[in-house]
């Protein structure tokens, strides 16, 4: 182990994160009840130009008005490239009340960015005399963003988690896709007249888990666009999972239950966690730093991979 210790992550449920239009009010008392873990109300893509305004205004009415329960509010803001975010950031923190947990941050590409919301971030805060601290959540969805993810990362206290949005993504590293996330048709490797199709975003999510775990922040897988293919979507979840990835968006209100599926650990995962550290607890006991368990080898390393899981369950449970 290094000597300077990787910070932890924040200890809060991230496993399925609901976007929803901000143009769409009527939309928003269902989304709080739904069983995502974070809300993500969106003033960015999936809301026209003409109608920023008022989505930002239906918005900072739904923060206070509604019951979000126990989910964890954000606010996707436009990006920095676009005459909105200012107004954006400004608006909800001085009309919004204290309701609101995080702002999202779209299209990063270097830590400049991160460091320009946080410091109006601050000064509003300061300003309006605001006692909740602002999280933030950034998305790399550029070739720029994943080349400096690692001081992203970095980039501020207020960082939370970070996502990756693959169709921008796809569009900045000059892809030939359409797609959003998943198999790609055409990335597939040939032998003997069989077709074996890899992960396109294997590299980008590995980098960004890499770069969060690093620096004590959440990674998170981003959308899957064929919310009609339900396997598809738990594919791609499973691997993102695998990975270190503590969760995935959701863009339509059925891949809630699918990536709450994902993302929480069995209780064939959590009991075999259990064994493992009963396993080792014993096995140091006895002197020894290793033992077998069901036919294979466990070690200290094994310790810290089922104390994830255990961690991971008991923060779900609680």
């Amino acid at each position: 182990m290094s000597f300077r210790l990787q910070p932890p992550a924040p200890a809060r449920p991230n496993r399925c994160q609901l976007f929803g239009p901000g143009s769409r009010p009527a939309i928003f008392e269902k989304m709080a009840a739904s069983a995502a873990d974070v809300i993500n109300l969106d003033l960015e893509d999936s809301v026209a130009p003409d109608d920023k305004p008022a989505a930002r205004a239906n918005i900072i009415q739904a923060i206070g008005d509604i019951d979000w329960g126990n989910k964890y509010l954000s606010v996707r803001i436009n990006g920095l490239d676009t005459p909105y975010w200012y107004r954006d950031v400004v608006d909800l923190l001085e009309q919004a009340g204290e309701r609101l947990d995080q702002i999202m941050i779209p299209k990063v590409g270097c830590a400049a960015d991160v460091y320009a919301v946080d410091a109006l971030v601050s000064a509003v805060e300061a300003a309006k005399g605001r006692d909740k601290r602002i999280s933030l959540e950034v998305i790399i969805e550029s070739a720029a963003g994943i080349a400096h993810v690692e001081e992203i990362a970095a980039a501020s206290p207020r960082l939370q988690a970070m996502s990756l949005g693959a169709a921008d993504f796809a569009a900045s590293m000059g892809m030939q896709t359409t797609g959003i996330g998943g198999t790609q048709e055409n990335y597939y490797m040939a032998h003997q007249g069989q077709k074996h199709w890899s992960d396109p975003w294997h590299w980008a999510q590995a980098a960004i888990v890499a770069a969060c775990r690093t620096h004590g922040v959440l990674p998170v897988d981003g959308p899957f666009g064929d919310f009609s293919d339900d396997e598809g979507f738990l594919a791609q979840a499973r691997r993102s999972a695998t990975l270190g990835m503590v969760g995935k968006w959701a863009i339509h209100p059925k891949q809630v239950a699918l990536s709450n599926e994902v993302f929480t650990p069995s209780d064939a995962q959590v009991s075999e966690a259990r064994e493992i550290l009963a396993a080792m607890a014993k096995a140091k006991s006895e002197g020894a730093g290793a033992t077998v368990y069901k036919g294979r080898l466990v070690d200290i390393a094994s310790i810290r991979q089922a104390e994830v899981i255990v961690r991971q369950a008991e923060m779900i449970a609680g």
